[in-house]
């Protein structure tokens, strides 16, 4: 039976209440604790984020310290033609002898700052020892973390004990030896070494390049015909003289006696030769270039493999040992280009290649070679095809991009030669970011290749000509050829030479006493003598000379002649810069035009230019790094600026053509500078109105601003 309450409401249970609220209450107070949790979580969330940022995978320092906790010795792939992968054993040995662990990493020279990603690798890594970095020169930067080892006065050891061409490996060898001494005498070592460069003792190449072995081929040459020859020629040329000169009565020789002289000189001559013949190549006995060992199949073809099988995943791979130049949004747009394109009405794939190309490498820094050994490694993967498409090949060092087209019906020749120069090389924004703007440059691209006419057929790009192989590169002539045989001719020359003038001081040939060879002309002796920093003193005595020689040249020239023409436009714009004034007036206080260093400079390069045309050279380029080195033999990208990584394409001289591949830091000192303001010295294409901002389009094009800004005047 129900027991009812007042206005028939039943009994209130208060256990049943209690329990209830307690239950409401504890419900609330998990709620609370759980959302002050998840908000605690954020900022540890995004903590964790940037961490995991910070390590990704593309990093450089996270990437080499994956392959050093592989191994201690890591060798980049990049540099097949002087640190060829294979050497990798060899540094593990030296490792070993320095008594504490040590970790090597041999990598470009241009990959970036070589103290701070060893810093970041030892970090990244959790382990202490000794870290090495070298490049294709040797030992570039050395850290101690955790370990007592002298690594900066090894390093300095090795900077200043080797010559700049001892390569990575003997680097590394003495740079293990100086560890292995331990601090006290690893420092005295460094500061030997340092004090010994300082006193001008810098140490000998090792080796020798491709214009030394010509000169000692030369030299070989003239030897082996100067010397028999002088044998065979003065010594019966003398005794003959001796008989013009008649003397007391002396019984003459012996029959036997003749007969055995007239064939020692002969046999002497002979002997001569064959000895000289059979020591040469034991004197010059240089084989090799560099230290570079022969590499092997695998070692060229590493890199292209390993990048195939990247794109093969993914159609943008970028090297992980460079810095990154690509960030995730950049990466997540260009990759819905690339796949619109892709669908698109004569489109097709895109792969991009963000990878070094260094004259070391498996292709010789060729980017076309480069895509085409991608693309015929594509086709072996699983899947892909005949891997027909885009391939844009962006350089993360300088920043360069190039594109080529494998069978998409996409104008091959418009994607190769009619880029943009913003794509291609970028402007002076590109220039001052550490990324070259290339994620900006790349979009650029592919609106570009979407705005491409599209052809009838699929076209493909030219084959491009194989570099030489890397023994054919770093392999020396043979010692009898190059200028073997002009020395030859030299030689027999010389010891004709010889004869004349012995002949002359017994008095035998006076008319060849009384002969005098010509001296050269004075601009004959400068075109020998072309200083870097000339003097503005220089300058006019040069430029006066050489007017007046052009002009000489000018005049006594045939009227018939093809060339007279050229010849009389470079001197008729050499006079305009001076008015008309040959002698160059440098005294008036007026200040004449023409007198200012960099006018006279385009008066010298102009009048020696006009001579050469009457000499038959229509050679229209002159050397860009000096155009007083004379007329250029070819172009080819250089850096002749310290700072930053720009290349530019110059015409050189064969002398400057020959070191931009053996010796690329001297074109740095031939650069030629003229007087600037207060002292200062400025490149030649840079004073402010010079008309030598043209002069790399060609003389032709110099010739033509100089009229130009004779008209405007």
């Amino acid at each position: 039976m129900t027991t009812l309450t007042t206005a028939g409401r039943p009994p209130t249970d208060h256990t049943a209440s209690g329990a209830f609220r307690l239950l409401l209450a504890l419900c609330g107070l998990t709620a609370l604790l759980v959302t002050s949790a998840a908000l605690a979580a954020v900022p540890a969330r995004a903590a964790d984020a940037q961490a995991a940022w910070a390590n990704r995978p593309s990093a450089p320092a996270a990437y080499l310290a994956d392959r050093l906790r592989e191994h201690p010795v890591h060798v980049t792939d990049q540099l097949p033609r002087e640190v060829p992968r294979s050497m990798a054993p060899a540094f593990a040995r030296l490792a070993e002898r320095t008594g504490v662990p040590t970790y090597v990493l041999v990598l470009p020279g241009q990959s970036g700052s070589g103290e701070d990603l060893l810093g970041a690798v030892h970090d990244r890594l959790g382990r202490d020892g000794l870290f090495v970095l070298l490049d294709e020169s040797g030992v570039r930067e050395a850290a101690a973390f955790g370990v007592g080892a002298p690594a900066e006065a090894a390093r300095t050891a090795t900077v200043f004990e080797l010559p700049y061409d001892a390569g990575p490996l003997r680097s590394f060898e003495l740079f293990v030896d100086v560890v292995a001494q331990g601090t006290e005498k690893a420092a005295a070592r460094a500061d030997a070494a340092r004090e010994k460069f300082r006193d001008g003792k810098e140490p000998e190449s090792m080796y020798i390049g491709p214009s030394d072995r010509q000169n000692q081929s030369f030299v070989t040459g003239i030897a082996l015909t100067a010397v028999p020859l002088t044998i065979l020629l003065l010594p019966p040329y003398v005794r003959r003289a001796r008989g013009r000169f008649p003397r007391a009565t002396r019984p003459g020789p012996a029959v036997g006696r003749s007969v055995r002289r007239r064939l020692l000189v002969p046999g002497l001559a002979l002997a001569t030769a064959a000895a000289i013949a059979l020591t040469a190549p034991l004197v010059f006995d240089q084989t090799k270039r560099g230290p570079a060992p022969l590499p092997t199949s695998g070692d060229m073809t590493a890199r292209v493999e390993r990048v195939a099988k990247g794109l093969a995943q993914d159609p943008v791979c970028a090297d992980p040992e460079s810095p990154r130049m690509l960030d995730e949004a950049q990466l997540s747009r260009l990759h819905d280009r690339m796949e619109r394109f892709g669908r698109s009405e004569g489109g097709g794939p895109v792969y991009v290649t963000v990878v070094p190309h260094l004259p070391e490498d498996e292709s010789a820094g060729d980017e076309e070679l480069f895509a085409a050994a991608v693309r015929a490694e594509l086709r072996k993967a699983d899947g892909v095809g005949e891997a027909d498409g885009v391939y844009v090949v962006a350089d993360p060092l300088d920043g360069y991009i190039d594109v080529f087209n494998h069978g998409l019906r996409v104008e091959s020749s418009r994607l190769h030669f009619d880029l943009p120069d913003f794509i291609s090389y970028g402007d002076d924004r590109a220039s001052e970011a550490d990324d070259h703007l290339l994620g900006e440059r790349l979009d650029a691209l592919m609106t570009y290749l979407d705005e491409s006419p599209r052809t009838d057929e699929p076209t493909t790009s030219g084959n491009p000509a194989r570099p030489l192989s890397p023994k054919e590169e770093n392999s020396l002539p043979p010692l009898f050829a190059t200028d073997f045989w002009p020395g030859l001719f030299v030689g027999a020359v010389a010891a004709l030479l010889l004869l004349g003038l012995v002949a002359g001081a017994l008095g035998i040939a006076g008319a060849v006493l009384r002969r005098r060879r010509p001296a050269p002309s004075p601009t004959e002796a400068l075109a020998l003598t072309a200083p870097s920093e000339p003097t503005e003193a220089y300058l006019l005595r040069t430029a006066r000379t050489e007017l007046s020689a052009a002009a000489q040249a000018v005049d006594e020239a045939d009227l018939g002649s093809e060339t007279l023409a050229l010849a009389w436009d470079r001197f008729e714009a050499a006079m305009i810069l001076v008015d008309g004034d040959i002698a160059i007036d440098v005294m008036r206080s007026s200040g004449p035009p023409g007198t200012d260093p960099a006018t006279l400079l385009a008066v010298i390069v102009l009048a020696r230019a006009a001579r050469n045309a009457l000499d038959g050279d229509t050679n229209d380029r002159c050397c860009g790094v000096n155009p007083l080195h004379g007329p250029a033999a070819g172009r080819r990208h250089v850096r002749v600026s310290a700072e930053g990584n720009r290349r530019r394409m110059l015409s050189l001289c064969p002398r400057c053509l020959d070191s931009a591949v053996a010796a690329p830091r001297e074109l740095r000192e031939r650069l030629l500078t003229l007087p600037g303001p207060a002292g200062t010295r400025v490149p030649y294409d840079e004073p402010e109105g010079s008309p030598l901002w043209v002069l790399g389009d060609g003389i032709s094009r110099l010739v033509s601003a100089v009229r130009e800004s004779s008209s405007a005047r």
